[in-house]
């Protein structure tokens, strides 16, 4: 009897376990049934950033979708390895992807504890379950986990594994991976943490939000302890590491991210560049090694991109450009306060404002709240506990805008009644700014014997202190700047407008399309001189009439100070920039060599042939006007520069070099011409401003009509600038905001920083020049030489003398 209950018991011992082990493998066939390849974690590539840099290989910025960057395990210490696998996986290098003894211990842990603490999961389990599952909660995804776990061991070493988790797992704060974790938690790189440091990161893979250093440090520090004792029980430390570790103080700071700070128009022209440079088409044509194209490749493809520019030249471009603009704007006039506020707006105003006197360090802009206002100044608040006062004397630039007359000419500004009243909101800055975070209206000036300006001290600032304070405004008037170096073609700057943001950023100095003013009149003197127009040249500031061909109407060229200077030099023609003699030299000429010209310059789409154009009616952009320029600098060269030099892909493996587009555009002999009667421009014309640099250098100014473009392009032998200001909506600026006044300023603010990096030689002297005998200079005055090209037949006058209207009149040759 007993015989047979133990072999009943053993058939049906055995019968179930067929049975279990049929349905486990039914299980498993269904849960395989529609697996994904476990190839795919080989083949997976992680979206990694892209690093953008200066070419002195400083950091410009980031690009990408993940913040994440690539390390090789041996870069890691041994204990941030260590501690991620005593917190996640102990036994990682003993199980085979799933490790039953952890899911059991794991199951009987939780059944004690009110809620869940431990996973099962080892660590191959959440890189298939981040990698090739979706995040769903089923029993059918654990088994999936469990098998493709399984397959994955069997296919990538240990090593590997562990690599692409360390490099995949996100920990908080847009961190993707430990390197992006270290900077982002600690300022440091990955291979420079130490056991303390390693052990916050690796507790938090599970609950990167509750677990925040930032946000919630004593959590954080509470799982730094757990991972410190497990290391400890495990025998990954010792005792006198631990104790070590957890004495160790942590400050949590994040590694500084210079992306869209200094330089961000140049990134953002270089964002734009790579997108377009990625594209399939491209890529497939130059044959680059990468399998990734447009958007994907540069936010994901973790590029190192290196690029032509210089971070002195950058800065001192966008902060020349915000303090020509910040200038410029005060000459507008005052446009009100951003709100005004009554009753309890004020109130909860204050109580949202938090102010600190620091705020106003490095020339920072504070908001504050007009409380009192008399003839002699306003009292304002700042925040809750702190106060200030504006003065009248600060506010003579306060006008109410009026284009119609020119700043110089308005009556100042007696009254601050007329300006602020109570319940306004208004920028403010330090009596006495330091720094260079923004422009300001009153800077640091104690040396001034005149009127000395002490230095605003935050530290000496108490709540009963009352802070001296200037108005301030944000500029709604633009600009742009683009400089082109000569001997590799590099654009070392480029400034785009006033500020860039998130609603700001389009790059006028490379997108905007204005109209170019005077500084276009050298394309027509380039033209000129190869027809035997030297600066000698006698041609004619006297008045004209144009008929429209289709209208009739008629043109009446003009200069800007409504005169005219009768017969005088081409030196002096361009130099005083005179409108009705360019025009008459254009017609000499004809107005097809003048297109020709430009587009031998490197200006682009289709001229009209008219009359106007000479006076820089056709459209460019800043940096086009550069590159026009760069010719004359360059001795007949024309410069397209390049803003990328190179690209390497995420191993730092070369992908492409790039060089500057250099073409011959004029001759060196018309380029020396050119250089000669643009240096005239600067020593005794319309540039004349900029001899304060003391530099061999040529410039013209711009001024399109009614003051709606405001230009200046300057060079030597080294360097070219372009500057424009403007309105986007194209509205005049003002009166009297003429090229020399509201572009040039900020040409000088650029170059004075940068200029002692070059240095001072002329342009050099090409064969095939002669020199006249005693004719007129640059200024117009008898006694000096000018510079003629060799073969060429000089004119000595224009001709088109009062008959021209008549003349133009008959060729039909109309505005």
């Amino acid at each position: 009897m007993f015989r047979r209950i133990i072999t009943y018991c053993l058939i049906a011992g055995t019968t179930l376990a067929i049975a279990g082990a049929g349905a486990a493998f039914a299980l498993y066939l269904w849960a395989a049934n529609d697996l994904v390849s476990i190839t795919r974690v080989s083949d997976y590539r992680a979206p990694q950033v892209t690093t953008v840099y200066a070419r002195d290989k400083s950091i410009i910025g980031y690009l990408f979708r993940e913040k994440r960057f690539l390390v090789n395990l041996d870069a890691m210490p041994p204990h941030l390895t260590k501690a991620f696998l005593a917190i996640e996986d102990a036994r990682f290098f003993d199980h085979p992807g799933v490790d039953f003894r952890a899911i059991a211990r794991a199951f009987i842990n939780n059944m004690l504890e009110s809620e869940r603490i431990q996973g099962g999961s080892t660590i191959t389990q959440q890189l298939v379950k981040r990698l090739l599952l979706t995040p769903e909660k089923s029993l059918e995804r654990k088994i999936k986990e469990a098998i493709l776990a399984y397959r994955l061991e069997n296919y990538l070493t240990k090593e590997q594994i562990l690599y692409l988790y360390l490099n995949h797992i996100y920990l908080g704060n847009s961190s993707y991976g430990v390197e992006a974790a270290a900077r982002t938690y600690f300022g440091k790189h990955v291979g420079e943490l130490t056991l303390a440091e390693s052990a916050v990161l690796a507790g938090l893979p599970q609950a990167p939000s509750k677990n925040n250093p930032y946000t919630r440090p004593d959590n954080a520090g509470e799982r730094r302890l757990n991972v410190l004792g497990r290391m400890l029980q495990l025998g990954f430390i010792t005792r006198e590491e631990y104790d070590a570790a957890v004495a160790q103080p942590l400050v949590y700071k994040q590694m500084p991210d210079p992306s869209w700070t200094v330089g961000s128009w140049y990134l953002e022209e270089v964002r734009r560049q790579l997108i377009a440079f990625f594209d399939e088409a491209n890529v497939r044509r130059l044959g680059l090694a990468i399998d990734i194209y447009g958007e994907e490749a540069v936010y994901e493809g973790g590029l190192h991109v290196y690029t032509a520019m210089d971070p002195v030249h950058q800065r001192a471009a966008e902060q020349a450009l915000r303090a020509g603009l910040h200038e410029a704007d005060h000459r507008r006039g005052w446009r009100g306060p951003l709100e005004q506020l009554r009753g309890a707006e004020q109130a909860g105003f204050l109580k949202s404002s938090a102010f600190s006197p620091r705020d106003l360090d490095n020339s920072g802009w504070v908001k504050a709240l007009v409380l009192r206002v008399d003839k002699n100044g306003a009292d304002v608040a700042l925040g809750n506990s702190y106060k200030g006062y504006i003065s009248v004397r600060s506010m003579d630039w306060c006008r109410t805008p009026n284009p119609r007359i020119a700043a110089a000419g308005a009556a100042k500004i007696q009254d601050a009644t007329k300006v602020l009243s109570p319940g306004d909101v208004v920028f403010v800055s330090a009596y006495g700014a330091t720094g260079d975070a923004n422009p300001t209206s009153a800077p640091a000036d104690p040396e001034n014997k005149k009127n000395p300006v002490e230095a605003y001290d935050s530290g000496s600032v108490t709540p009963d202190t009352v802070i001296q304070l200037c108005l301030e405004q944000t500029p709604d008037l633009q600009g742009a700047l683009a400089s082109i170096e000569i001997a590799g073609g590099d654009l070392v700057a480029i400034a785009g407008g006033y500020h860039f943001s998130p609603e700001s950023q389009f790059n006028r100095a490379t997108q905007a399309r204005r109209q170019p003013g005077s500084s276009f009149k050298p394309v027509v003197y380039s033209a000129a001189v190869d027809q035997g127009f030297t600066p000698g040249t006698i041609v004619y500031d006297t008045p004209f009439v144009l008929p429209d061909r289709y209208t009739r109407r008629i043109w009446t060229p003009g200069n800007a100070d409504g005169k005219f200077l009768g017969p005088i030099p081409v030196s002096r023609a361009i130099a005083a920039s005179r409108n009705v003699s360019t025009v008459r030299v254009a017609q000499q000429i004809g107005m097809e060599a003048v297109v020709q010209r430009a587009h031998d310059l490197g200006i682009p789409g289709d001229i009209p042939a008219v009359l106007a154009v000479s006076l820089g009616s056709y459209e460019a952009t800043p940096q086009t006007m550069a590159e026009a320029y760069s010719a004359f600098a360059n001795s007949g060269k024309r410069i397209k520069p390049r803003i990328i030099t190179a690209i390497e892909n995420c191993w730092r493996e070369p992908l492409v070099t790039f060089e500057a587009d250099v073409q011959e555009a004029v001759s060196p002999q018309n380029a020396f011409v050119m250089d000669y009667l643009l240096k005239g421009v600067v020593s005794g014309g319309t540039g004349s401003a900029a001899r304060v640099l003391n530099k061999p250098m040529g410039g013209k100014t711009g001024t399109s009509n009614d003051e709606r473009d405001a230009w200046f392009i300057g060079f030597t032998p080294y360097l070219v600038t372009s500057v424009w200001i403007g309105y986007d909506n194209n509205i005049p600026m003002g009166r009297s905001e003429y090229g020399g006044k509201a572009a040039l300023p900020v040409f000088i603010k650029y170059r004075k920083v940068v200029e002692p990096f070059y240095p001072p030689d002329d342009f050099p002297v090409p064969p095939g020049i002669t020199w006249s005998a005693g004719q007129s200079d640059a200024d117009g005055k008898k006694g000096a030489g000018f510079p003629m090209i060799s073969g060429i037949p000089p004119r000595y006058d224009s001709g088109g003398g009062d008959d021209l209207g008549e003349q133009l009149m008959k060729e039909e040759m109309f505005f």
